[in-house]
Protein backbone atom coordinates (compact mmCIF):
# COMPACT_ATOMS: atom_id res chain seq x y z
CA UNK A 1 0.00 0.00 0.00
CA UNK A 2 1.38 3.43 -0.97
CA UNK A 3 1.92 5.81 1.94
CA UNK A 4 0.97 9.45 2.37
CA UNK A 5 2.88 9.84 5.65
CA UNK A 6 6.09 8.25 6.88
CA UNK A 7 7.89 8.99 10.12
CA UNK A 8 11.01 7.39 11.56
CA UNK A 9 12.25 7.65 15.13
CA UNK A 10 10.28 10.87 15.63
CA UNK A 11 10.87 12.61 18.96
CA UNK A 12 9.54 15.84 20.42
CA UNK A 13 10.09 17.21 23.91
CA UNK A 14 9.07 20.25 25.96
CA UNK A 15 10.50 22.09 28.96
CA UNK A 16 14.04 21.94 27.67
CA UNK A 17 13.89 18.21 27.11
CA UNK A 18 12.43 17.32 30.50
CA UNK A 19 9.04 16.28 29.07
CA UNK A 20 9.21 13.84 26.15
CA UNK A 21 5.92 14.08 24.25
CA UNK A 22 6.84 11.67 21.44
CA UNK A 23 9.33 8.86 21.92
CA UNK A 24 10.85 7.38 18.77
CA UNK A 25 7.60 7.14 16.81
CA UNK A 26 7.74 5.00 13.65
CA UNK A 27 4.59 5.05 11.56
CA UNK A 28 3.32 4.74 8.01
CA UNK A 29 -0.14 5.93 6.94
CA UNK A 30 -1.57 4.57 3.69
CA UNK A 31 -3.27 6.54 0.95
CA UNK A 32 -7.04 6.36 0.59
CA UNK A 33 -7.64 5.41 4.24
CA UNK A 34 -9.63 6.86 7.13
CA UNK A 35 -7.43 6.50 10.19
CA UNK A 36 -8.22 7.03 13.85
CA UNK A 37 -5.46 8.56 15.97
CA UNK A 38 -6.52 7.42 19.42
CA UNK A 39 -5.16 7.92 22.90
CA UNK A 40 -5.92 9.56 26.25
CA UNK A 41 -4.98 13.14 27.15
CA UNK A 42 -1.22 13.52 27.26
CA UNK A 43 -0.56 10.65 24.87
CA UNK A 44 1.07 12.87 22.22
CA UNK A 45 -1.77 13.14 19.67
CA UNK A 46 -1.82 16.94 19.48
CA UNK A 47 1.97 17.11 19.35
CA UNK A 48 2.00 14.64 16.45
CA UNK A 49 -0.67 16.62 14.60
CA UNK A 50 1.25 19.87 15.07
CA UNK A 51 4.41 18.23 13.72
CA UNK A 52 2.51 17.04 10.64
CA UNK A 53 1.33 20.59 10.00
CA UNK A 54 4.72 22.18 10.57
CA UNK A 55 3.56 24.03 13.69
CA UNK A 56 6.26 22.30 15.73
CA UNK A 57 9.66 20.91 14.83
CA UNK A 58 10.99 17.57 16.13
CA UNK A 59 14.24 17.23 18.05
CA UNK A 60 15.03 13.97 16.29
CA UNK A 61 13.74 11.76 13.52
CA UNK A 62 12.25 12.21 10.07
CA UNK A 63 8.73 13.05 8.93
CA UNK A 64 7.60 12.97 5.29
CA UNK A 65 4.25 13.85 3.73
CA UNK A 66 3.78 12.65 0.15
CA UNK A 67 7.51 11.97 -0.04
CA UNK A 68 8.48 15.51 1.04
CA UNK A 69 9.89 16.62 4.40
CA UNK A 70 7.44 18.86 6.27
CA UNK A 71 7.63 22.35 4.77
CA UNK A 72 6.19 24.52 2.01
CA UNK A 73 5.36 21.61 -0.31
CA UNK A 74 3.56 19.57 2.34
CA UNK A 75 1.39 22.50 3.46
CA UNK A 76 -0.22 22.42 0.01
CA UNK A 77 -1.17 18.76 0.54
CA UNK A 78 -2.73 19.03 3.99
CA UNK A 79 -6.13 20.37 5.05
CA UNK A 80 -6.08 20.85 8.82
CA UNK A 81 -8.96 21.17 11.28
CA UNK A 82 -7.64 22.32 14.67
CA UNK A 83 -9.50 21.61 17.88
CA UNK A 84 -10.17 25.32 18.47
CA UNK A 85 -12.32 27.53 16.24
CA UNK A 86 -10.16 30.12 14.48
CA UNK A 87 -12.52 31.67 11.91
CA UNK A 88 -13.15 35.42 12.09
CA UNK A 89 -16.29 35.92 14.18
CA UNK A 90 -17.23 39.17 12.44
CA UNK A 91 -17.38 37.57 8.98
CA UNK A 92 -20.38 36.06 7.24
CA UNK A 93 -20.05 32.43 6.12
CA UNK A 94 -20.04 33.40 2.43
CA UNK A 95 -17.16 35.83 3.14
CA UNK A 96 -15.20 33.00 4.73
CA UNK A 97 -15.81 30.87 1.64
CA UNK A 98 -14.50 33.68 -0.54
CA UNK A 99 -11.45 34.03 1.70
CA UNK A 100 -10.66 30.31 1.51
CA UNK A 101 -11.19 30.35 -2.25
CA UNK A 102 -8.61 33.14 -2.59
CA UNK A 103 -6.15 31.53 -0.21
CA UNK A 104 -6.26 27.85 -1.33
CA UNK A 105 -5.96 26.86 -4.98
CA UNK A 106 -7.64 23.52 -4.27
CA UNK A 107 -10.70 24.98 -2.51
CA UNK A 108 -14.05 24.00 -4.05
CA UNK A 109 -16.65 26.70 -3.28
CA UNK A 110 -19.46 24.71 -4.91
CA UNK A 111 -18.80 21.81 -2.57
CA UNK A 112 -18.78 24.19 0.41
CA UNK A 113 -22.19 25.65 -0.46
CA UNK A 114 -23.63 22.16 -0.99
CA UNK A 115 -22.46 21.08 2.48
CA UNK A 116 -23.84 24.24 4.04
CA UNK A 117 -27.22 23.47 2.50
CA UNK A 118 -27.16 19.88 3.78
CA UNK A 119 -26.39 21.06 7.31
CA UNK A 120 -29.00 23.86 7.13
CA UNK A 121 -26.46 26.66 7.53
CA UNK A 122 -27.30 30.05 6.02
CA UNK A 123 -24.23 31.43 4.17
CA UNK A 124 -25.36 34.96 5.06
CA UNK A 125 -25.13 34.33 8.81
CA UNK A 126 -22.27 35.89 10.76
CA UNK A 127 -20.04 33.59 12.79
CA UNK A 128 -20.60 35.55 16.01
CA UNK A 129 -24.34 34.77 15.91
CA UNK A 130 -23.73 31.01 15.81
CA UNK A 131 -23.47 28.43 18.56
CA UNK A 132 -20.14 26.74 19.26
CA UNK A 133 -21.32 23.59 17.50
CA UNK A 134 -22.47 25.51 14.43
CA UNK A 135 -19.15 27.33 14.19
CA UNK A 136 -17.34 24.00 14.29
CA UNK A 137 -19.55 22.70 11.48
CA UNK A 138 -18.64 25.72 9.33
CA UNK A 139 -14.95 25.20 10.04
CA UNK A 140 -15.20 21.50 9.13
CA UNK A 141 -16.95 22.41 5.86
CA UNK A 142 -14.11 24.79 4.97
CA UNK A 143 -11.54 22.07 5.64
CA UNK A 144 -13.41 19.34 3.74
CA UNK A 145 -14.01 21.62 0.74
CA UNK A 146 -10.35 21.48 -0.18
CA UNK A 147 -9.09 18.80 -2.58
CA UNK A 148 -6.23 17.81 -0.29
CA UNK A 149 -4.11 14.66 -0.12
CA UNK A 150 -4.24 14.48 3.67
CA UNK A 151 -7.02 15.76 5.94
CA UNK A 152 -5.98 16.10 9.58
CA UNK A 153 -9.01 16.52 11.86
CA UNK A 154 -8.48 17.21 15.56
CA UNK A 155 -11.66 16.38 17.52
CA UNK A 156 -14.08 17.11 14.63
CA UNK A 157 -17.18 16.03 16.59
CA UNK A 158 -16.14 17.02 20.09
CA UNK A 159 -18.20 20.20 20.25
CA UNK A 160 -21.45 19.06 18.65
CA UNK A 161 -24.47 17.36 20.14
CA UNK A 162 -24.94 13.59 19.58
CA UNK A 163 -27.77 14.17 17.09
CA UNK A 164 -25.43 16.14 14.82
CA UNK A 165 -22.50 13.71 14.93
CA UNK A 166 -23.90 11.41 12.23
CA UNK A 167 -24.29 14.40 9.92
CA UNK A 168 -20.71 15.48 10.61
CA UNK A 169 -19.31 12.01 9.96
CA UNK A 170 -21.37 11.69 6.80
CA UNK A 171 -19.97 15.04 5.67
CA UNK A 172 -16.44 13.80 6.28
CA UNK A 173 -16.89 10.51 4.45
CA UNK A 174 -18.80 11.81 1.44
CA UNK A 175 -16.82 14.96 0.72
CA UNK A 176 -13.24 13.98 0.12
CA UNK A 177 -11.21 12.44 -2.67
CA UNK A 178 -11.27 8.65 -2.04
CA UNK A 179 -7.58 8.55 -2.93
CA UNK A 180 -6.85 10.97 -0.09
CA UNK A 181 -6.27 10.06 3.55
CA UNK A 182 -8.17 11.31 6.59
CA UNK A 183 -6.51 11.27 10.01
CA UNK A 184 -9.03 11.77 12.82
CA UNK A 185 -7.98 12.42 16.42
CA UNK A 186 -10.88 11.91 18.82
CA UNK A 187 -11.96 10.70 22.24
CA UNK A 188 -15.40 9.70 20.93
CA UNK A 189 -14.29 6.37 19.54
CA UNK A 190 -17.68 4.67 19.60
CA UNK A 191 -19.07 7.43 17.38
CA UNK A 192 -16.35 7.24 14.72
CA UNK A 193 -15.19 3.64 14.65
CA UNK A 194 -17.69 2.57 11.99
CA UNK A 195 -15.96 4.82 9.44
CA UNK A 196 -12.36 3.91 10.36
CA UNK A 197 -10.21 1.77 8.09
CA UNK A 198 -7.19 1.80 10.41
CA UNK A 199 -6.40 2.79 13.99
CA UNK A 200 -3.28 4.07 15.70
CA UNK A 201 -3.11 3.90 19.50
CA UNK A 202 -0.74 6.37 21.17
CA UNK A 203 0.26 5.93 24.80
CA UNK A 204 2.73 8.19 26.60
CA UNK A 205 4.25 9.31 23.31
CA UNK A 206 4.66 5.82 21.88
CA UNK A 207 2.70 3.92 19.22
CA UNK A 208 1.43 0.84 21.03
CA UNK A 209 -0.83 -0.38 18.23
CA UNK A 210 -1.25 0.41 14.52
CA UNK A 211 -3.49 -1.91 12.56
CA UNK A 212 -6.42 -2.31 10.20
CA UNK A 213 -9.62 -1.77 12.19
CA UNK A 214 -11.60 -4.74 10.87
CA UNK A 215 -8.68 -7.12 11.36
CA UNK A 216 -8.33 -5.97 14.96
CA UNK A 217 -12.03 -6.49 15.63
CA UNK A 218 -11.83 -10.04 14.28
CA UNK A 219 -8.64 -10.89 16.17
CA UNK A 220 -9.73 -9.40 19.50
CA UNK A 221 -13.43 -10.20 19.22
CA UNK A 222 -14.55 -6.76 20.37
CA UNK A 223 -15.11 -3.22 19.17
CA UNK A 224 -12.32 -0.66 18.80
CA UNK A 225 -13.92 1.31 21.64
CA UNK A 226 -13.81 -1.73 23.96
CA UNK A 227 -10.24 -2.43 22.89
CA UNK A 228 -9.25 1.15 23.64
CA UNK A 229 -10.76 0.93 27.11
CA UNK A 230 -8.84 -2.29 27.76
CA UNK A 231 -5.50 -0.91 26.54
CA UNK A 232 -5.85 2.35 28.46
CA UNK A 233 -8.03 1.07 31.32
CA UNK A 234 -10.55 3.91 30.86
Amino acid sequence: MASILECRNLEKSYDGGRTLALKGVNLSLGKGRIIGLLGPNGSGKTTFIKLINGLLRPERGELYIGGYPVGTETKKMISYLPEVTYLNKSMRVRQIISYFQDFYEDFDATRAYEMLKRLNINPNDRMRTMSKGMKEKVQLIMVMSRNAMLYVLDEPIGGVDPAARDYILSTIVSNYNPEATILISTHLIADVETILDDVVFLKEGTVVLAQEAERLRKERGCSIDAMFREVFRC
